[in-house]
Parts: structure tokens; sequence; C-alpha cells
């Protein structure tokens, strides 16, 4: 059995040696890829492959088509719409993601940024605390859990909704469950967005939906860029000079943003959500973990596809 590691953006070197371990010990052989530069390095290194471990590098129907022994993919995070799942499963193999492993990082760097922002930039003038605000959780999954859990922190009133879990699971955390979407940035001077970009999802954020928020409403994306309708929302900034828009995900027509609202806006240079030592070494443990568990056992706990 061979496992994969292909990583553009490489894991930890400690992470690396760790999975390493884990992938030895059931009897593997570990093969690494990391900083490629084209994709026929790829194309290359996956022909003769069991298991393929990635992070956000790009799996199309051309990568699975080459791998001609794969049955397994594993994404070291929780979104998987890097992978071609339709092509994977086509050919029988199985994709899995491992969730809840970089929820913290990206849990914290939510607040990282909405206290940038509450605090003007750190530019010296009087802003706000977040102390007895309003958060909604769009999406109350494991990142939504952990936001809800810092949230209490600052001691601010926290709202979630989410289409798959009852108002009794969400209250039961201490968390008030709001009945639909529109209620929730109603009610919401802070939106956290974790929602996953599926077809019911991708545009959904827009003019419509932010218009609701109240006076001085503060929305944050560390999801997907894909969920933004960035016209719809572009338009919203012009109407609501009181709004702002936080993304750990650049928008396309970034520059308009920027220009247009400086003071009002804020975006990550790179996706940093996951970019924490601990995630990354949690995720690709998480991974080498599963890879080789299903290659031995059949265990397909977090299949995707």
């Amino acid at each position: 059995m061979r496992v994969l590691i292909a990583t553009e953006k490489p894991f930890a070197a400690s992470a690396v040696n760790e999975m390493k371990v884990i992938i030895e010990k059931a009897g593997a052989e570990p093969v690494l890829l990391e900083k490629y530069e084209s994709k026929d390095q790829l194309l290359a290194a996956v022909k003769d492959v069991d298991a393929l471990i990635l992070r956000s590098d790009i799996i199309d129907s051309q990568v699975i088509e080459a791998a001609k022994n794969l049955k397994v993919i594993v994404r070291a995070g929780a979104g998987y719409d890097n992978i071609d799942l339709k092509a994977a499963s086509e050919k029988n193999i199985v994709v899995m993601n491992t969730p809840g492993q970089n929820a913290n990082a990206v849990a914290e760097l939510v607040f990282g940024m909405l206290v940038f922002m509450a605090r003007n930039k750190f530019n010296g003038t009087t802003g706000t605390e977040l102390k007895g605000k309003t958060l909604g959780i769009h999406a109350y999954g494991n990142v939504g859990r952990n936001v809800a859990r810092v949230a209490k922190g600052f001691d601010m009133i926290v709202y979630a909704y989410d289409p798959f879990l009852s108002a009794e699971q969400i209250n039961a955390e201490g968390v008030i469950a709001v009945n639909s979407v529109e209620e929730l940035y109603k009610v919401s001077q802070y939106v956290s967005l974790h929602t996953p970009a599926t077809p019911e999802t991708i545009n959904s954020i827009g003019y419509n939906l932010v218009s609701l928020m109240p006076k001085g409403a503060t929305l944050i994306n560390t999801a997907r860029k894909e969920i933004i309708d960035e016209q719809g929302l572009f338009k919203a900034m012009a109407d609501r000079p009181d709004f702002v828009y936080v993304s750990d995900i650049k928008p396309s027509n970034i520059e308009d943003f920027t220009s247009a609202y400086p003071d009002r806006c804020f975006f990550t240079p790179k996706k940093m959500g996951a970019q924490t030592k601990e995630a990354n070494t949690n995720a690709g443990l998480a991974a080498a973990s599963q890879s080789v568990d299903f290659l031995k056992t059949g265990n397909q706990k977090f299949r995707v596809n």
C-alpha cells in the first residue's frame, strides 16, 4: 500500500514526520510530493498510489483518471469542493474529509478580525466593544460551535441558524436558535458565515440578507468565496455606510471593495483560517489515520461522496 501526501502548501515538517509514522505503522509506504509547481508532477505522483492526502490542492477528473490504483482521497480539512466528487464516485474512490480539526483555529481567526475591525483597524480612533453585542452564526457545525464558545467569553449574545439542526439541539448549548436565515440577520449586529459551497448556498449571501442587519453591522466570512453574491454585497455597502465586511477569502473584485470602502473592509492576503501549527498537525494526523484505516478495515466514517 502506498499513501501519497500531495501538498502545494506543505504541512509543517513535524506534522509530516508524524503522518509518516502513522502510515508506516499500518504497513504502508508514505510518498511525499510538496511544493510541486506543475500539474504534471501531481499526475505522475498519483499513478500508482492507493491513497491520497491533500489540503487545498485541486483534484479534478484528470488527476483521478491518472490514479489507476487509487482507493481513497482524504482532504485534510473540512471543505472538499476542490475535489471532483462525481469523478471519484465513478471510479469507486472514497472521498473523506477531517471535520473539526481546524475548527478552533478558524474560530480564533473570526475574533481576531472582529476585534481588529471593531477597533477601527487599530488606527487610534475610538472603536467599540464586543461585549453585549449580538452575534449570529450562519451554520452551526464544528466551526460554528467553536465560534459560539469564544463569543460567550466575550459576553456576547449568540444566535444560530442551521437547517439541519433542531432548535432544541442549538438551545441546549446555550445558543439562541432562530427559525429562518432572515431572522438571524435581523437580530445580529455581527454575522459569522460557516456554510459550505453547495448548489443551495452559492451566491446566497448578498444584498437582501445583509440589508436586514441592524445599524453598524459586520459580516465576516471564513467559509467559502462562492457563497457571497459579490455584486449584491458591494451594492449593500454603497447603500449602507455603516456596514463592514471582513473575509478570509478575497473577493474577485477586491480592488473595487478596497478602493471604495477602505475603512469598512478587510481581506487576508491568503486564506488563513486553518493556518496554525496546531490545526495543521491535527488535520494531517487525522487524514493519515483515516487513510490507512480505510485501506486496512474499510472504515469510511467521514465519507462525503
